[in-house]
């Protein structure tokens, strides 16, 4: 990691990243998620995904737990996340 890099971030990678999205309950949101995120993290293991509803349903939020290798790695995933019109919030 390059001291620009290691300034711009109090994360050491590699590390356990969890990566949350939250949208309108529909029932491809899941497949959705992980696929974006497959996309800059390579697989991920089943138990590594959870998801909630809201309370009135409609809303689901969506949580993968990854191993993350860099600062640049979880921008793309924060960005793929946010350009998909399902997505409607990432954390």
């Amino acid at each position: 990691m390059s001291e620009r890099e290691h300034q711009e971030t109090l994360l050491e990678f590699p590390c356990e990243y969890p990566v949350k999205a939250m949208g309108e309950t529909h029932h491809q949101l899941v497949e959705i998620v992980t696929g974006i995120i497959r996309q800059h993290a390579g697989d991920i293991a089943e138990d590594a995904i959870t998801s909630k509803q809201s309370s009135g349903g409609k809303y689901t939020s969506i949580t993968v737990v990854i191993e993350a290798t860099s600062k640049k790695q979880l921008d793309a995933i924060y960005q793929g996340l946010s350009k998909h019109p399902a997505v409607k919030y990432v954390l």
